[in-house]
């Protein structure tokens, strides 16, 4: 984790637990992948949504670029009495998609929802397109996410009262908790919490995702948005996996 080094961001506590989770950050149309942990761009993204900030927020996600972002992931727990036995995670749910089968392209309105080629024609041998998605099963996070000081207040009322809805990386992933979980001067107080929240539900941490290069697991994502909109853009950035279980 970053130190504050006497900067006055905050910390936002996000806690995401759902049936499904998936957190894509290089898949193509046709194999949508998942990472085994929440990426930045899916947590902007995420805010975006409850800010109701649509198009490319070009200016908003500059200011998060550079801030810190840490991930805690937790998995469930077997007590016998003597020892805390921590139980496997589940495994990746690989869902199968038929992409613009079964529509009529004499209708006008259903023949915008068939794959056409890059100019626009009908594809050879059908628009019909096979996919498949991959999703994260019984996953929980909490996500210690550092905001600009001004929008630190705005990004928590949006989340406890979101514009758009909101979910965890795909839109059928429908959180099954309170995404908002507080306000905090360090991250090492978010840590706190959420390790409390995690005792609650009888969970254990597994993992950590630390921003930069640590001890452990060094991995280069292409997860930090510069543009949302039509034409998205990103860079990449270096983060640590850290196993703390």
């Amino acid at each position: 984790m970053q130190k504050d080094d006497g900067m006055t961001n905050p910390y936002l506590l996000l806690w995401l637990e759902a049936p499904l989770q998936s957190w894509g950050q290089d898949s193509k149309f046709g194999r949508r992948d998942t990472l085994n942990f929440p990426t930045k761009s899916g947590i902007l993204g995420l805010i975006c949504s409850a800010m109701g900030a649509g198009g490319e927020q070009r200016e908003l996600l500059a200011e998060f670029a550079a801030l810190d972002q840490t991930v805690l992931a937790f998995v469930r727990y077997l007590d016998n009495g003597s020892e805390t036995i921590k139980l496997e995670r589940e495994p990746l749910l690989r869902d199968f998609h038929m992409v613009g089968s079964g529509y009529d392209d004499q209708n006008p309105w259903e023949s915008l929802l068939i794959p056409k080629t890059n100019v626009g024609k009908k594809a050879v041998g059908g628009g019909a397109k096979m996919t498949y998605r991959y999703y994260l099963q019984d996953a929980n996070f909490a996500i210690l996410l550092q905001v600009p000081a001004a929008k630190a207040d705005a990004v928590a009322e949006a989340l406890q009262n979101p514009v758009w809805d909101v979910y965890l990386g795909r839109k059928c992933c429908v959180p099954t908790d309170f995404i908002y979980r507080g306000q905090y001067k360090s991250g090492d107080d978010a840590i706190a919490q959420a390790l409390k929240i995690a005792e609650k539900k009888s969970l254990v941490e597994d993992f950590r995702v630390l921003c930069g290069e640590h001890p452990g697991e060094a991995l280069t994502l292409m997860d930090v948005p510069i543009q949302f909109g039509e034409f998205k853009k990103y860079r990449d950035r270096r983060v640590t996996v850290v196993n703390t279980g």
